[in-house]
């Protein structure tokens, strides 16, 4: 079936999606939607939400920035950083790191984040990490915990040293000063840990800042580098330096804990998270189905559906939510054409796109895009 879009002709069937996206900020989604057996979104809930950190109040009095214009800049409620129990999702996680960015007057508020970070703001996944007897098993912990509390986790390759790679667990990238913090984290986390000044060997960013001098300045001298991956680098000594924060006895009574809580959250999870995680493998490869769904959920159609009615809500629903915003999200984060985004939501023609956005959201496709312009 052929459309046009931007004045030629594409036919969105015969196109290959993981050609199309390869290379680009969106593809990596795509490419890592093709690939079933990814660890990052086989049997996850790729678009739940998330709570807040529990340190964000000290974070934001240390940097000296106010959260009600924090709040107001990511378009949250006036109380969403001190309502107990407040969750958002990884757009929204992701809006309040481009909010601390646009709010900060001293510099690069990555760096200034990662200064920040101390003992005092007590964060579960913190704690988890100091407890640890050095750099690599706090990363092995930290990755655990971190897959089911927040929207990015890590890759740890610790065969030479230790390589951290960051990694969305969905399809929304994160925003690059979310990228340069996650990584700066591991060095202020690792000096608080040691005691010791340490140094990365290397640091790899998808986007280099214009101005990288503060950067440079923290990580005493290492470059940042350009890459399409965010990631890490220690040296062996400084990834088994022991930690003087090292307390596996208190480790011993805090774990259990903390595992029960995040097997409440894995074990939580709705029909209608685990629906909308599977289509983010689905539908670049043509299959966004019930019948598939139910398939790769190894249930009946008719189960599925009959557990989705009673979550209030129905296939068509969690489907049609699912592509907004994946489409929103392409549309501001993303130079991909119509028709990219039309074949990355799994629709067989372009005018379906176009009548689905504007049933969506009231407006055409252009428009949103001058808007996000």
């Amino acid at each position: 079936m052929t459309r046009k879009d931007n004045g030629s002709a594409v036919s969105l069937r015969s196109v290959d999606p993981a050609r199309i996206f390869q290379g680009t900020m969106a593809g990596a989604a795509a490419e890592r939607a093709l690939h079933a057996n990814s660890r990052w979104f086989k049997g996850r809930c790729s678009m739940q939400t998330y709570a807040l950190p529990s340190g964000v109040g000290v974070l934001l009095h240390d940097l000296g920035i106010d959260a009600a214009a924090i709040t107001r800049r990511a378009d949250l409620p006036r109380d969403a950083l001190s309502r107990q129990g407040f969750r958002v999702v990884a757009e929204d996680y992701f809006a309040l790191w481009l909010a601390l960015e646009a709010e900060y007057q001293e510099g690069d508020v990555a760096v200034g984040a990662a200064r920040s970070l101390s003992a005092e703001a007590f964060d579960p996944v913190l704690f988890a990490g100091l407890c640890s007897p050095n750099l690599t098993a706090a990363a092995h912990r930290i990755a655990d915990y971190k897959r089911l509390l927040y929207p990015v986790t890590f890759e740890i390759d610790d065969s030479s040293g230790l390589t951290l790679q960051l990694q969305p667990r969905g399809a929304f990238e994160p925003p690059p000063v979310l990228a340069r913090f996650e990584l700066l984290f591991w060095v202020s986390f690792a000096r608080l840990a040691t005691r010791e000044r340490i140094k990365p060997v290397r640091m790899i960013v998808p986007v280099v800042p214009d101005d990288q001098t503060e950067c440079t300045a923290f990580l005493d001298g290492c470059q940042l580098t350009r890459g399409r991956r965010a990631q890490i680098q220690f040296s062996e000594s400084d990834a088994r330096r022991p930690f003087v924060t090292s307390n596996e006895s208190i480790w011993k009574v805090f774990e259990p804990q903390l595992r029960r809580r995040l097997q409440d959250l894995e074990t939580n999870a709705t029909w209608t998270d685990r629906v909308q995680s599977v289509l983010l493998e689905a539908l670049p490869a043509g299959r966004g189905t019930l019948a598939d769904l139910a398939s790769d959920l190894n249930i009946s159609a008719r189960t599925l559906q009959r557990y989705l009615t009673a979550e209030g809500t129905s296939f068509r629903g969690v489907l049609g939510r699912t592509r907004e915003r994946l489409a929103r999200h392409y549309l501001s984060r993303s130079a991909l054409s119509d028709t990219e985004i039309a074949l990355l939501l799994g629709y067989d023609e372009l005018t379906s796109l176009h009548r689905a956005f504007r049933s969506w959201t009231g407006q055409t496709i252009g428009a949103q895009r001058g808007t996000a312009s």
